[in-house]
């Protein structure tokens, strides 16, 4: 006898389940592909991007999940770096221009942190111009990272989506990744659009339970009528993008983004979700921030009677851009004032001021600044409830006392002023075995920079490490820099994942130049920053060492820790191969040579 196999949490069409945030996003173009199946279509899905937090873990997600999302025609393929990922993506919509499709259409899966946002902003712009193919659709999941937990810079992408012209949706929880994500596919396919779906660390690192019964939404198609024509978005199909460039940028502002508001209007993505009409104070939030106002309720003894009786109500906003312009107006009636609570820039009140600009009787609308323009929520950082409460218990006290959130606020002050007891600190440091922890020290008296990877670390080790730059870029720097110092060289580490991604085009910058430089190129086969993911690209190193010189590179050296694995192996340009323990010599041969070198480091 045998027993039926339990459903996943990707294969359970019905009830209740507990997910994660990366594993959300998986089943998200799972239940795509199912909602398609219901319509009658047969369509297929590509997803690629580039691993980075806060989604450093969902290419390995897809890969473990591979066989059920082939069976489902859904196609993962790691990205090099980010744009060439969109560009990959880009082409789900393109099958128009090279005939004989299989499927009725094709979506797509576009992914990347908010650095890969921002430097495939060309790609992304020009794909979401050109429009979306029969029966297709993109969504483009930004990953944030707010509070820089694990980024060079604290990142916030709605601002950026919103140059691109791409619709931005803030999921707050794992159930808002699937219903968001699901209406987003449609909206992408009657607008025409791709569309942006913000996730930050604290939704992709959660998790909770999510229904997913197959009827739980109801997808509304909005009126698409325009000057008393039906509006059907239209790809350009020969893809001449220069003589259509025109035609591309009236329709996206003139007709898909109102196709967007009117989607989010018709579909309830932006929603008041605590009604009163008694109301003088308003707040609008998304998101995160929304999980974290209900927090702040709770720890300032404000329960729903409470807060109707202090006068407030709340709005919801599921589209952060383009601004649904009528659930604002309506929920704006009857307000004094309307408080805008949202990280980082204020782009909500921003929408809201525009909005309601004009209007009679519009509320005065504070955010970051009071109507005194005194700091009332930070511009910077990531914030929860504790900043929240301070901010609004200053709100609400316009009009009574609140006795219970002036005695929590009390309570923190007494927290915030106790003394720290004195602890012990370490300073993070390289595991034992780890090949940066030698490959990063330099010869004395040497300069050097880092970069992005894991040798970042290296910069508080006292090993003189002084500067770094964005992902790829490492080496480039001292191109602007050797003209106007009388230092003749400095050393640039560089990992083999960033050199795949793209760092390979700044040592041929480097090599084009001929600058002194020294490149200490990790290769240790992983992306360890991430997870130890296999490198998408990634040479042997005798194909690395042939085109290091080939792009200009005046000599190689490599260092390994095995010299056996270089046995009968005849390396380009006459490359020597040094055990480890000779690193400092060979550092030294390379820095004493003129031009661009590299040592490659081959350890994994």
């Amino acid at each position: 006898m045998t027993t039926a196999k339990k459903p996943s949490v990707f294969t359970q069409e019905e009830g209740s389940i507990q997910i994660g945030g990366i594993d959300a996003l998986v089943r998200l173009t799972l239940d795509q592909v199912r909602a398609d199946e219901r319509r009658g279509l047969k369509t297929g899905m590509f997803v690629s991007g580039y691993r980075g937090s806060p989604l450093g873990m969902l290419d390995a997600a897809f890969i473990k999940n591979e066989r059920a999302l082939l069976e489902r025609h859904i196609h993962f393929v790691d990205g090099l770096n980010e744009d060439l990922a969109a560009t990959a993506v880009w082409g789900t919509q393109m099958l128009h221009t090279v005939g004989k499709p299989k499927f009725d259409g094709v979506t797509g899966l576009w992914y990347g942190k908010a650095p890969g946002v921002d430097r495939s902003g060309d790609a992304l712009k020009h794909a979401n111009y050109t429009g979306i193919g029969k029966n297709g659709g993109v969504v483009a999941v930004a990953g944030d990272d707010p509070s820089c937990k694990s980024s060079s810079l604290c990142s916030q992408s709605e601002p950026m989506l919103m140059h691109l012209g791409i619709p931005s949706l803030f999921p707050g929880n794992v159930q808002e990744i699937l219903d968001l994500g699901l209406h987003g596919y449609m909206m992408s396919r009657l607008s025409g659009l791709w569309v942006g779906l913000k996730i930050v660390t604290n939704v992709a690192d959660g998790s909770g339970s999510a229904r997913v019964d197959p009827e739980r939404l109801n997808f509304v198609t909005p009126d698409l009528e325009f000057d008393g024509r039906l509006f059907a978005p239209q790809m350009n199909l020969g893809m001449n993008v220069r003589a259509e460039a025109l035609e591309m940028e009236r329709s996206l502002y003139t007709r898909r983004l109102e196709v967007a508001k009117r989607y989010a209007a018709a579909n309830k993505l932006n929603h008041v979700v605590f009604e009163n009409p008694d109301a003088w104070l308003g707040i609008i939030t998304a998101g995160k921030s929304y999980n974290d106002l209900r927090q702040c309720f709770l720890e300032l003894g404000l329960d729903d009677a409470a807060l109707r009786r202090y006068g407030v109500r709340i709005l919801k906003m599921g589209m952060l851009f383009p601004m649904e312009p009528g659930i604002v107006r309506d929920f704006a009636r009857g307000l004094e004032e309307i408080f805008v609570i949202e990280e980082k820039r204020p782009f909500l009140e921003m929408f809201a001021k525009n909005v309601l600009y004009g209007r009679a009787n519009a509320p005065r609308i504070v955010g970051k600044f009071d109507e005194q323009d005194k700091e009332l929520l930070p511009h910077y950082g990531e914030f929860e409830s504790d900043v929240i409460g301070r901010a609004l218990a200053a709100r609400l006290a316009q009009k009574a006392r609140v006795e219970s959130a002036e005695a929590w606020l009390a309570r923190l002050d007494q927290i915030h002023a106790r003394s720290k007891l004195p602890t012990a600190t370490r300073t993070a440091w390289y595991c034992s075995g780890c090949p940066h922890n030698s490959s990063t020290v330099a010869p004395d008296g040497s300069i050097v920079s880092a970069g992005i990877g894991c040798h970042t670390m290296a910069m508080w080790m006292g090993r003189n490490v002084v500067m770094g730059t964005h992902m790829g870029a490492e080496g480039a720097q001292w191109i602007g820099m050797a003209p106007f110092t009388d230092t003749k060289h400095i050393f640039q580490n560089m990992g083999d994942g960033t050199y795949a991604h793209s760092g390979s085009l700044a040592i041929r910058y480097c090599a084009s130049t001929d600058v002194n430089i020294t490149f200490k190129l990790l290769v240790n086969s992983h992306t360890s920053m991430t997870g130890g993911q296999a490198i998408q690209g990634a040479n042997p190193v005798p194909n690395m060492v042939a085109d290091l010189l080939a792009n200009g590179v005046r000599k190689v050296i490599v260092t390994t820790d095995d010299l056996s694995l270089y046995s009968g192996i005849q390396l380009a340009g006459h490359t020597e191969v040094m055990h480890r323990d000779r690193l400092d010599e060979a550092q030294k041969e390379l820095a004493a040579t003129p031009g661009t070198t590299v040592l490659i480091h081959d350890q994994e």
